[in-house]
Order: structure tokens, then sequence, then C-alpha cells
């Protein structure tokens, strides 16, 4: 019994991050806690974010929350990272090719999770105020399909 409590112990000391450091922070925030601002200029005015830990525009693990009002839409896009999207309350319209089809795609509500392979083009709508949390590794960046799409370009 003692010998396999020992390689249970090594097995999951095995598991744990390498890149652990003293530097870690234990990281709490409640739902009230949250400091919500406007989002990336990179999306369409009148979108709020809240970053939960880390910094999604340089390198290294990130989390934040996207708040969508109701008839807010992202133009088709695609990132240079994988984007991995969970949906807190509302409804996220998702769907994927060159032009934003509210026809096509798919309807994720609370608790539903999206995968998004780097790359892949694909656009988003909101009938609803919605609130999304998203998770990877940074730094992210989005390039609108159509160039006249990106709102950080001037008229």
């Amino acid at each position: 019994m003692k010998k396999f409590a020992m390689v249970a112990g090594l097995a999951i000391a095995a598991a744990l991050p390498l890149g652990a450091t003293a530097d870690d922070q234990h990281i709490v925030v409640p739902a009230d806690g949250l400091k919500w601002g406007p989002a990336s200029p990179a999306l369409p005015k009148g979108a709020q974010m809240a970053v939960l830990f880390g910094d999604p525009t340089k390198e290294g693990q990130f989390a934040y929350r996207l708040k969508f009002p109701a008839g807010y839409k992202v133009a088709a896009h695609m990132h240079p990272n994988d984007e991995n999207v969970t949906v807190i309350s509302g409804t996220f319209n998702i769907g994927t090719g060159d032009k934003l089809d509210e026809t096509k795609g798919e309807a994720l509500k609370p608790g539903g999770f999206l995968h998004m392979p780097k790359g892949t083009h694909h656009y988003a709508w909101f009938t609803e105020e919605t609130i999304t949390q998203s998770n990877g590794v940074g730094p992210v960046g989005i390039t609108y399909i159509n160039p006249a799409d990106d709102p950080r370009k001037t008229n």
C-alpha cells in the first residue's frame, strides 16, 4: 500500500505545471468584483470587457469576459491563436465563413462551449445581452476577412 501511495504521489507531482513559480498568484474574482470597461478597439463599440487574469495582449495564459449588448455583431474574422469561449449568460450565435450570415450558424446558451482553431474564418451575433468567457494563451489578435469591417480603421 505504501508503494502505491508513493507512486500515486509521484504521478500527481509529475502532472503539476513545471512553470509554476513563487510569483504565481492565487486569484479569486467574485462575480460582483468584476471590473468592466470598454472592450478592445478591435471589436465594434458597445462591448465591455473584464480581465480575470493575465494580459491577453502579451504571451502567456489569460482569461477574460466579454459583455455584448442585444443586437451586437462581429463581422467575419479570424484569430492567430485558438479561441476558447464559454457562454456565461445570454445567447452566443456563431457561424463560420467569410461573411456574417444570421441564417446560418449555431446558438450557444449558458454553459455552452466553443473551440475555434486558429485561422478559422467565423463571425458572431447576439440577439440578447450576452456574457462570454474566453481563455487561452496570448497574445490574442483579430484579423477581419474584409478589412473595411475592422473598427480600428479610420475613414
